[in-house]
């Protein structure tokens, strides 16, 4: 019987490339794309404006789904642009001589940050040689004997002038180490305890009179000594001071001029000037081989006092060109906001300014830092404070277990670096949605949303744009490059991904495996490009790797477990198409559904539904066609219908709506007794008018029907009806196009019911008439006169139960 709708050429099912049509012969003949990124112009100008965008809250979130390269795409982006920009300053850290447990951050121009560390460290170790020096030399040792000698005179003098009166008065006066006494004496000597005791009261209270006396002047003098004494100090510290003095500023004046306009370096190299001089002390230690053995070395001691003096270089962009672009994909707290060391001494946990370290946003500023959304979220302390840190444009760098009040120990607070950065987070779309609705800080900070496409159209300019980063692909990867068989092979890999003829993956990550694992089939047949049948091959194998479950299913149905009949003429049963995924594998799975009617008010029943193993979408699908047997037989009778739809051999959820044209098909052959060819299997959603839609995954749906048809003898009737809106979709296997093309197998598009209705049963449709009936011999016309048959009968049923 002739039928309306005309099935499908060879030529509609797949789209050849042919690799003369490829205008390069080899993808080394091209030149590399520069930042790598295809086909995403709206991600790109979004970028573009949030790079542009200096206000801290224009942070940038690249959307894009699994394998479309967002951080790839972002990083290299990123670092094309950062190339333009001038590198940022170096940050240090010193010592704060004010407050030593606040290091102070110090900014220098890019590079110059080692310079002040070497001048530092030549600068220590300078005077670690020229001040023992200068103390050793004879000019400090003979003015330091003259200050000695003009000291030890004038105590000398002040001692025997107060000796003279002691023993005028019949006392000694006695120095020792402890200090200066009188004793009663005469001639030189001591008077005995027991001649004293012989004296009258009179002569001892003389005796004590004088001594009193004598002892004022005593502590006078001593006075007068203790002032000789302090001034000697005093001299002899400027004298130090002098030497010292002399030997720094020697020293120091190179490393003040190259840094005199820096005001900030000149300010701490003035501080650690004078604080040298305060601990001149520290320079004047005795090398290590004279000192003593002990717990504690000087020379320990003294590389500690050093370390004062030393600049702990943070950031050094000496070498860096242009502004910075860091990724991390372990985004803790210390890899991003820095740590502080600690050294195990003696039992004891000690810390310096010394040994604070950078983190990703140390090392970001001045640029850009690219996270993960995936990653940051896994460490809640670093995203909230990865938040506070670019609201407030400063970086603190502390101990987590302080900050948050677990352990209070004295430590250090590094005074905060000023933060100006560009913070890019690639993730999932989703995960976009959920921030943006669930913090409240996200929405505000990153007003930027770069959205990336997952499939672009195919154009030549595109393709071309596909080649080149092929070409770059491969140069950085070391892979082998890619004939034009290759690149034909790959481009129609990329509509299959795709899922249309007019459209080409953006899934990077997807046509990056072939490509390596078709590399390594390259290798193991030492050729020297990548040719068709390697790419050919790598396709195969991963789908072979992954499709175990398939196979199982396939040969269930094979052996008749799952039931799927592809010959013979059934009422109210109808072959099915469904999408099963397992993890990175889709394949189409065949089923029966089967319909069946009674009399009733219940209308159209599912079991799915009514069993809880439906998803929404299904069921709206189902309301739909109690919506189309309304709209088409309800308008002169009420609907006494109760009919029941069941995907049979199903034991888990169902969901979608991609079926309900094929439950209709099922639904209208149940009602009107007519049969329905079993060879031929649906899948296309319908409308309330009986509008076939399109749906997903039809490639895949008519592959796993015809490996079973193949199975059970192709007998050139077998076939799938599809949305005619599907058509471009269509990237078959080469095997099933083959059988298209000799007859065996079929495929027909359609846009109404009423063509797959002639397809499915041999018999026309039907049309409704103005009288709202259908021609006699239609199919919709036995439909109409079974539900007029049911409804009647239920009135008669109705009144007969009245009546008793």
């Amino acid at each position: 019987m002739a039928r309306k709708v005309k099935e499908l050429a060879a030529k509609d099912l797949r789209l050849h490339i042919d690799p003369k049509s490829v205008q390069v012969a080899f993808t080394r003949e091209l030149c590399p794309v520069v930042h790598g990124v295809v086909g995403q112009e709206r991600a790109i100008e979004a970028i573009k404006f949030g790079v542009g965008m200096t206000d801290p809250e224009y942070n940038i979130y690249v959307a894009g789904a699994t394998d479309t390269g967002a951080t790839y795409m972002a990083r290299a982006f990123l670092e094309e642009e950062a190339r333009k920009q001038p590198p940022p300053p170096d940050w240090c850290y010193v010592y704060n001589f004010k407050e030593s447990d606040k290091p102070t951050a110090m900014k220098l121009p890019a590079g110059r940050a080692n310079e002040l560390k070497a001048g530092m460290d030549g600068l220590v170790e300078a005077l670690m040689v020229d001040i023992p020096t200068a103390f050793s030399s004879d000019d400090y040792r003979y003015k330091e004997q003259v200050l000695r000698q003009e000291f030890e005179n004038k105590r000398r003098k002040i001692i025997d002038a107060l000796r003279e009166k002691v023993e005028a008065e019949g006392f000694l006066l006695q120095v020792d180490p402890q200090g200066v006494s009188i004793i009663p004496g005469r001639d030189g000597k001591i008077i005995p305890p027991e001649e004293l005791a012989k004296y009258t009261p009179e002569e001892k209270s003389a005796l004590r009179d004088r001594g009193d006396k004598l002892s004022v002047e005593m502590n006078q003098a001593m006075n007068e000594i203790g002032g000789l004494e302090s001034e000697y100090m005093e001299r002899r510290k400027g004298l130090h001071h002098g030497v010292a003095l002399a030997v720094v500023k020697k020293r120091m004046q190179t490393l003040q001029a190259k840094f005199k306009d820096e005001r900030q370096v000149f300010e701490y190299l003035e501080a650690a000037r004078r604080d040298i001089l305060e601990n001149i002390a520290d320079f004047r230690r005795k090398p290590e081989a004279e000192t003593p053995k002990g717990p504690f070395p000087a020379a320990a001691a003294t590389a500690t006092a050093m370390n004062k003096y030393r600049v702990n270089v943070l950031i050094d962009n000496s070498e860096t060109k242009g502004a910075p672009v860091v990724y991390t994909s372990s985004p803790t707290y210390p890899a991003l906001f820095g740590r502080i060391e600690r050294e195990a001494v003696f039992g004891a946990l000690i810390t310096d300014f010394t040994m604070i370290k950078p983190g990703a946003l140390h090392e970001a500023n001045g640029g850009y830092l690219v996270l993960k959304a995936a990653d940051i979220l896994k460490w809640y302390f670093s995203w909230e404070a990865l938040k506070r840190t670019v609201r407030h444009k400063e970086v603190k760098i502390e101990d987590l277990s302080e900050m948050y009040g677990f352990i209070t120990t004295r430590t250090l607070k590094p005074q905060p670096i000023p933060l100006n950065l560009k913070l890019v987070i690639t993730g999932d779309p989703y995960l976009y949605e959920l921030l943006y609705v669930y913090d409240d800080r996200f929405k505000q900070m990153f007003k930027i949303k770069a959205h990336l496409d997952d499939r672009t159209d195919r154009t030549k300019k595109r393709i071309r744009e596909c080649l080149c980063c092929m070409a770059r692909f491969c140069e950085e990867e070391g892979l082998k490059h890619i004939d034009r068989t290759g690149i034909a092979r790959i481009l129609e890999y990329s509509m299959e991904v795709a899922g249309s003829r007019d459209k080409m993956t953006l899934r990077l990550g997807a046509i990056a495996d072939i490509i390596r694992e078709a590399n390594y089939w390259a290798a193991q047949k030492r050729r020297r490009y990548i040719v068709a049948s390697d790419v050919e091959k790598a396709i195969e194998k991963k789908i072979y790797r992954s499709n175990l479950i398939e196979e199982r299913v396939q040969e269930m149905i094979k052996k008749d477990i799952f039931w799927v009949e592809t010959d013979g003429h059934k009422v109210g049963q109808i072959n099915g198409l469904a999408i099963l995924q397992t993890g990175d594998h889709m394949f189409g799975k065949p089923g029966r559904i089967t319909a069946n009617v009674s009399m009733g008010k219940d209308g159209v029943v599912t079991i799915e539904r009514e069993s809880r193993l439906s998803g929404n979408i299904y069921t709206k699908g189902v309301m739909i066609l109690s919506s189309y047997i309304r709209e088409h037989f309800a308008h002169n009778k009420p609907l006494a219908l109760t009919a029941s739809l069941c995907f049979e051999q199903t034991y888990g959820m169902v969901d979608g709506d991609s079926a309900s044209s094929t439950e209709l098909f099922a639904l209208l052959s149940a009602i009107a007794g007519v049969p329905i060819f079993q060879g031929i299997a649906v899948t296309g959603s319908v409308s309330q008018k009986g509008e076939i839609q399109p749906i997903g995954g039809v490639t895949r749906k008519i592959e796993a029907f015809f490996d079973i048809c193949n199975h059970k003898r192709l007998t050139g009737k077998q076939g799938v009806i599809i949305p005619a809106k599907n058509v471009k979709e269509l990237m078959l296997r080469k095997d099933v196009v083959q059988a298209v093309k000799d007859g065996k197998f079929h495929i027909y598009p359609i846009k109404t019911i009423e063509q797959g209705v002639e397809i499915l049963t041999g018999m026309k449709a039907g049309k409704k008439r103005k009288d709202r009936t259908y021609a006699k011999g239609t199919l919709f016309r036995l439909v109409d006169e079974r539900l007029k048959e049911l409804a009647e009968r239920a009135r008669t049923f109705g009144k007969e139960k009245e009546e008793k």
